[in-house]
């Protein structure tokens, strides 16, 4: 058994995909082993400008109670540092993405790289090494490096935070009278004023390095000239200060832990009474306290998500060469695999495209050779089937023509030599012969009705009336019909319908169909013979019988009844008589009422057609016969 087409073709898409991939493998390989061999050389460069960005941000959310705003420091600290910066809430809604500026891909990154959340003490969430980075720099005091992180609550991390105005302008008057009061002392000192920062008096010291004469400023700290009020913090951080501490305090007292309260530089702090028994408890009240005393007043925990100013592009630069080549392989062993199987799977088609052709020059006898159980053999079937019924139809219907050349040549001959012998003188046109002519032209009227009948089937044309009749009183006026004809060849006609049989039926296709009947049976009855007529409900419908006791229809003809023209040897057994087509309309008659007739017959004891006709079913105005 060949494989399914379906199959075949699955496979092949499975293989050219498999290419694909491992074409992508190698570009995306040989491309990122490149690009992270680079960013392993700027590695240390990079984690600095991460801690930047990561300082900056928990310094806005330390100063701002949302993160509205935040758009144009993330903008601008992305235009400085060549990253992409983006920062989304803890559901991961986007609050704001240099990635449009940058021109980086829109997609976040899969894991971020820190949590914002000034909260929280220590160095916040950071991950991986921005943690050890920002710890080293922020426990380090190397190169003058100022750390980014924040350690601790904002107000301890950042002196300035929650200074109005007015306390800023107070500490620079407090500022400047300590650098005047460090200078009438010999130690010329200055205020070291930073935007919107705590101002610093800074103290100027000269030394010599290996004779060489260096400017070094410090601090000043420890010294009488320093005003308490410098160092102060604000009102609004003693607030939140006094609320940790409150919260914290109440949390232990209720677990039932010692503890002590601290204060430096106006500030207070909770401490364990003994650090050795420090547990769980301890730290998650003071966390606790913590964030409920920041919330009002910060902005809420945000996720960061840092990224390359722009992503590798293949098409582009020392990529494209390589792109193409690879493009170029995969689709050489795609066009290579899809030539082999596709010559297989175009073959028989080609054969089949020549059989179609050599049918629609008239050799209804083209085949195709059908090989496998596939869906193209099945095509191949299917095209032998179609083939066949069209020469058996063309067959069928030069028979047809035929048979109707036959029943139309015989009494029209009979007609014509009539004709001739009394314009000859040799019959007399009297009234016997005028008889026999109608009797003829009947026949010929017959036999067009019944191919039109035939021709309008065939066409979806035969109209029908459809209408609740009594196929009980049908039957009678059928019998009544033909009573004077089963006279005439002394056979008994007879009905046994009994009570009303109402259906949905055109009432003269059903007596047509009927007398069809009724007139073979008396035909074919020899004198004194019986045709019995009967109505009796069967099936959700009724049974239409027309036996007789006749002659009988031998049993290899049953099957062809109903084909048009069809006739046995008459010398040897009943046939169907007249012009052949008398029983194919019945069928289709039967078929236009969704019923059905049937035939049982023995050679010798006569036979019984059976139309059967559904009750209480809509009947279609047209019919168009089944091939």
């Amino acid at each position: 058994m060949r494989r399914s087409v379906l199959v075949r073709f699955l496979g092949l898409s499975l293989a050219v995909a498999l290419g694909a991939v491992i074409a992508t493998a190698v570009i995306a390989t040989y491309s990122t082993s490149e690009k992270l061999q680079g960013e392993i050389d700027a590695n240390t460069g990079q984690l600095q400008v991460d801690g930047e960005i990561y300082g900056e941000l928990t310094r806005y959310a330390a100063d701002h109670p949302t993160w509205s705003g935040v758009d144009r420091l993330v903008h601008d600290l992305a235009d400085k540092l060549g990253r992409r910066i983006a920062v989304t809430s803890e559901t991961g809604e986007v609050i704001a993405d240099s990635a449009r500026m940058l021109g980086a891909a829109p997609d976040l990154p899969s894991v971020p790289a820190a949590t914002v959340d000034v909260r929280t003490s220590g160095l916040g969430k950071l991950s991986g090494a921005m943690t050890v980075y920002a710890a080293r720099k922020t426990l380090a005091a190397t190169g003058g490096f100022v750390a980014t992180a924040a350690i601790g609550p904002p107000f301890v991390a950042y002196p300035e935070w929650g200074l109005t105005d007015d306390e800023l302008k107070e500490r620079d008057k407090l500022a400047q009278q300590a650098a005047d009061c460090s200078t009438a002392k010999g130690k010329p000192a200055s205020v070291n004023r930073i935007a919107g920062t705590v101002p610093q008096v800074m103290v100027e010291s000269t030394q010599s390095v290996a004779g060489v004469r260096v400017e070094k400023a410090n601090t000043l700290a420890d010294d009488e000239c320093m005003p308490p009020g410098l160092t102060a913090p604000s009102a609004k951080a003693k607030i939140v200060n006094d609320d940790e501490v409150r919260r914290s305090t109440a949390c232990l007292d209720a677990a039932g832990i010692d503890y002590k309260v601290n204060e430096f530089q106006g500030l207070k702090s909770v401490d364990p009474a003994v650090k050795e028994l420090v547990g769980d408890t301890f730290g998650n009240c003071l966390q606790q306290a913590r964030v409920q005393a920041l919330t009002p007043y910060v902005a809420p925990p945000a996720r960061l998500y840092l990224g390359a100013k722009s992503t590798f592009n293949v098409f582009s630069g020392e990529g494209l060469l390589r792109t193409a080549a690879t493009a170029l392989g995969v689709l050489l062993i795609a066009a290579l695999v899809m030539l082999f199987a596709g010559r297989r799977l175009v073959r028989p088609i080609v054969a089949l495209t020549g059989a179609a052709q050599r049918m629609r020059n008239g050799d209804h006898a083209a085949r195709v050779p059908v090989s496998g159980k596939d869906e193209v053999a099945r095509l191949g079937h299917a095209f032998n089937d179609m083939a066949e019924a069209i020469q058996r139809h063309d067959f069928q219907r030069k028979a047809m023509v035929s048979d109707v050349a036959h029943e139309l040549r015989t009494p029209l001959a009979n007609i014509k030599g009539y004709l001739v012998a009394s314009e000859d003188g040799v019959v007399p046109l009297d009234h016997a012969l005028v008889t026999s002519l109608l009797e003829e032209t009947a026949l010929l009227e017959h036999l067009v009705a019944d191919l039109q009948d035939l021709a309008l089937a065939d066409a979806g044309m035969l109209r029908l009336h459809p209408a609740e009749r009594d196929l009980s009183e049908l039957v009678q006026q059928v019998v009544s019909a033909h009573r004077p004809t089963a006279e005439q060849a002394a056979v008994t006609l007879s009905s046994t319908a009994g009570g009303p049989a109402p259906a949905v039926v055109d009432g003269a296709r059903i007596r047509q169909a009927l007398g069809n009947l009724v007139s073979n049976a008396i035909r074919y009855t020899p004198p004194g013979g019986q045709v019995q007529v009967g109505v009796r409900p069967v099936d959700n419908g009724y049974n239409l019988s027309v036996s007789d006791n006749g002659t009988g229809i031998a049993a290899e003809h049953l099957p062809h009844l109903f084909d048009r023209f069809y006739r046995a040897d008459v010398s040897r057994t009943r046939t169907t008589g007249g012009s052949g087509l008398g029983l194919a309309i019945t069928k289709h008659l039967a078929e236009a009422h969704h019923g059905r007739i049937t035939v049982t017959s023995q050679v010798g004891d006569g036979s019984t057609f059976t139309l059967w006709i559904p009750a209480g079913v809509q009947v279609d105005r047209t019919y168009r016969a089944s091939p």
